[in-house]
């Protein structure tokens, strides 16, 4: 857009200042020029409008209440005509526009408003045949940066050799794809992140230190995948940039929807692979060819760990993705898969089990960085030394971490062995084998809860829980010990087994755990 400083150096013009109006005024863009002599043009000036007027309105309206009509509609200035009749700018004019900060030039009477118009068509057919042209070229090198494999990365380069602007690519998990001139903290991409996620997402968001920030959705299929961040209000971006920001983003489109299908046949692929080890038998014979496509070394010792959040019934998206950042960055080798419950990694390891534990650890701590007010928890279910082995490590994985995602106290990282050998008696069997233990131990018990309202399950629970402490039990659960002693009996009057005895409480106890597990 041009400036009224422009147009006073154009020579053809012939125009002098009498006004100079506040600092900077003269800088500011013009968007048009409005010719007229009404008394008060207020209600048919645009904003940013320069004013052409010969002063007819003379005669109806003083100077003063002219310009403060002007000032109203936020015109750019007023540019006064000379004529024959009137061969200088009325002072009082001049006086107006100097007190109500409004700049004033003059026009020689040789010369037409025509020429001022033409000449601001001019620029404009001019700024606009620039900025397509500058569209059409930055299209054609961001197809070829596209075409070339350049990434996100490769399109903030091509849009910054125009527009120097602080840029970044986040996608909806607040994980930053690409950078250039900006750096944001782990807070602001979450923010970035609840924003993608909000329906419809923000245009504009307010990122701290980083200031307010304009947001140009990065959609692959249907909702906003990803965001351009450019870290300046749209208040502050000319029409040009935010237009090359509009174009970079729909290119961004194609870069995001490519990683998209790329990701999700690698966890398609992930996927068959723990069926592979799951299932045994004529399959287990592909899982070698499958972990070496994942760049796994199926030769060498393999380990297996499970990863969940805490409290959390099923997983969250994006988690499968942060795991698989995070031993992209460690340098581990890995398979990730994401379930429906949990994320399996099955990973090379050549170091000693005792060191599985810290790096386990910035696992979770790297997880809970990217998922703010969760509580990760990783199952370690040990090394083995072949593939063969690996069905009886994802079993014990898998079951450390259930039990530490249903609140188990202490460490977010547990390994097997830190929780008992009767789960490992209980994990390699499966569903079928288990449920006969758990109708016929618990059955009797859950009908009667259900059709009284009881509570016999969880009395029999927390009586296990206190390690068959009778006063403990009685206040963590609120009740008198009669009551307790009453429910109890119950139980042992519904299933035949006495909790005073080891052996019924035994088959208590391995029919609760075996209900939790199926």
């Amino acid at each position: 857009m041009f400036t009224l400083r422009s147009l006073l150096g154009d020579e053809a013009l012939e125009l002098r200042i009498l006004v100079s109006g506040p600092r900077g005024a003269l800088d500011e863009p013009v968007s048009w020029v409005h010719n007229t002599e009404l008394p008060d043009p207020s209600p048919y000036v645009r904003r940013s409008e320069l004013v052409l007027t010969n002063g007819l309105w003379a005669d109806r309206i003083g100077a003063a209440e002219f310009v403060a009509n002007v000032r109203r509609a936020q015109a750019a200035g007023i540019v006064f005509g000379l004529r024959q009749e009137r061969p200088t700018t009325p002072d009082e004019l001049v006086a107006a526009c100097r007190d109500a900060g409004v700049p004033l030039l003059e026009i020689a009477v040789t010369v037409p408003f025509t020429a001022i118009s033409e000449a601001v068509a001019t620029r404009y057919a001019e700024e606009r045949q620039s900025a397509l042209v500058g569209m059409v070229r930055r299209g054609e090198a961001l197809a070829t940066a596209i075409s070339r494999g350049a990434g996100a990365s490769g399109v903030l380069r091509v849009l910054r050799r125009d527009h120097e602007l602080p840029l970044a690519v986040v996608d909806r998990m607040g994980r930053p794809l690409a950078s250039a001139g900006a750096r944001l903290d782990a807070g602001q991409l979450q923010t970035v992140a609840t924003g993608l996620a909000r329906h419809p997402p923000p245009l504009e968001l307010e990122l701290g230190t980083a200031g307010r920030a304009t947001l140009y959705l990065v959609g692959a299929v249907g909702d906003a995948d990803a965001a351009l961040v450019c870290l300046r209000p749209v208040s502050d971006l000319t029409r040009i940039e935010q237009d090359a920001l509009d174009q970079a983003a729909r290119f961004l489109s194609l870069e995001v929807a490519k990683q998209q299908a790329m990701q999700a046949i690698e966890l398609r692929f992930a996927g068959e692979l723990l069926e592979m080890v799951l299932s045994g038998g004529s399959r287990a014979a592909e899982v070698p060819g499958r972990l070496r496509a994942f760049g796994v070394d199926a030769d060498g010792p393999l380990a297996v760990w499970t990863l969940a959040f805490a409290g959390a019934e099923a997983t969250v998206p994006g988690l499968a993705e942060a795991a698989g950042e995070f031993f992209a960055s460690a340098g581990v080798p890995v398979v990730v898969a994401g379930g429906s419950q949990d994320v399996v990694a099955v990973l090379s390891w050549r170091h000693g089990e005792d060191e599985a534990a810290p790096l386990a650890e910035r696992l979770a701590s790297a997880v809970a960085e990217r998922f703010p007010g969760r509580r990760p928890v990783v199952g370690l279910g040990g090394v083995v030394g072949e593939p063969a082995g690996l069905r009886e490590a994802l079993v014990r994985s898998r079951e450390v971490c259930r039990t530490l995602r249903r609140g188990h106290p202490g460490s977010a990282v547990r390994s097997f062995a830190e929780l008992g050998t009767h789960r490992l008696l209980l994990s390699m069997q499966d569903a079928d084998a288990l449920r006969p233990l758990v109708d016929g131990v618990l059955a009797p018990v859950r009908r009667h809860d259900a059709g009284r309202g009881g509570e016999l399950e969880a009395t029999l629970r927390a009586f296990l829980d206190h390690d068959g402490h009778w006063s403990s039990t009685a206040a963590a659960l609120h009740v008198h010990v009669n009551t307790l002693r009453n429910r109890l009996g119950k139980i042992t009057e519904l299933t035949g087994r006495d909790v005073a005895r080891t052996a019924d409480r035994v088959d208590l106890f391995l029919a609760l755990q075996a209900a939790d597990m199926t």
